[in-house]
């Protein structure tokens, strides 16, 4: 006889863990409302635009302070320090006017050559600075956007700031060199002011565009160089536009894009204020309208654009 035994029956084992409670399961639209009960808003969103001014308005001090560590901060490595600001445009004119005015001969189309090319080299230099520095302005303080909360326009504001701070600091260079040419100060010179506050505006602008575009496709800095080096040959820095649009050498769309170029408006402008020979009849029509019509529509539209993705900068 085979013999069975049967096993003694099992007991569920007990825990002391009490049950995981259920979730309520919202939709999309209580979920909505449940924060808008709680007045909860989401982390990073973009604010109003009359909002964001507000902020940036408030954050005046933080741009101002930034500005002026970057430009201090700037040639600290360097052992001439503070003097780079002023030799890089000199030797980039001194470059400029071996080739152009020496070897190319421009020079005998333009009266006070090396004024005319100084002038142009300065103020060129001062957006073509701001453009670079706006491709560096998120991408470049990564840290900076992901750890604080504040209007990132403040960013690519503050190193547009930069550049006109090293603008201002490298005119006293500028004023000597006139004087040493025959260029002395006259009521005209005033015009500089006006003229700048325009080009700065339409540089800020201009930089803001540019730090959006370089936020989501970083290859932008690359590709700047090349289509800055192109800009400035167009914009009249080494030679004349007046002298080059005499005639029907050029087709009337080129004459027109070329008068109205932004770059070599606000160079015209700087020119006819502080150079005795460049008169009134080398500037293109209607100048003063072209150059604040620049500023504004690169100055609002760059903001604009810039604060439009204003969510998006730092992530991913």
């Amino acid at each position: 006889m085979v013999s069975q035994t049967t096993a003694p029956p099992t007991t569920p084992a007990v825990t002391d863990a009490a049950p995981t409670p259920l979730l309520p399961v919202y939709e999309p639209g209580e979920l909505a409302a449940l924060a808008a009960r709680h007045e909860l808003t989401v982390s990073g969103a973009r604010p109003t635009l009359g909002a964001y001014v507000r902020q940036l308005w408030g954050r005046r001090h933080f741009i101002t302070a930034f500005a002026t560590a970057k430009l201090t901060a700037q040639y600290s490595q360097a052992k001439l320090g503070q003097i780079w600001q002023i030799m890089t445009p000199l030797l980039n004119a001194t470059v400029y006017y071996f080739i152009f005015g020496i070897l190319m001969n421009t020079k005998k189309n333009v009266e006070d050559f090396v004024p005319f090319l100084v002038t142009g080299v300065f103020i060129w230099t001062f957006t073509a600075s701001s453009i670079t520095a706006g491709t560096r302005a998120i991408s470049g303080n990564l840290g900076l956007v992901r750890a604080l909360h504040f209007p990132r326009a403040s960013l690519p504001v503050a190193l547009a700031l930069q550049q006109l701070q090293q603008l201002l600091f490298s005119l006293g260079a500028l004023v000597l060199i006139l004087i040493g040419f025959g260029q002395f100060p006259r009521p005209s010179w005033l015009l500089a002011i006006p003229a700048l506050l325009l080009q700065a505006v339409f540089n800020t602008g201009l930089s803001m565009v540019v730090a959006r575009l370089a936020a989501r496709t970083p290859d932008i800095a690359q590709l700047t160089p090349f289509i800055l080096r192109t800009w400035m040959y167009a914009s009249g820095v080494m030679w004349s536009i007046d002298k080059l649009l005499k005639g029907d050498r050029v087709p009337h769309f080129v004459k027109v894009a070329l008068e109205c170029n932004p770059a070599a408006v606000f160079i015209d402008l700087m020119r006819f204020a502080l150079i005795d020979s460049f008169s009134g009849a080398q500037l293109p029509p209607h100048v003063w309208a072209v150059a604040a019509g620049w500023a504004l529509v690169c100055g609002v539209g760059g903001f604009v654009y810039f604060w439009k993705a204003e969510e998006l900068y730092g992530r991913g």
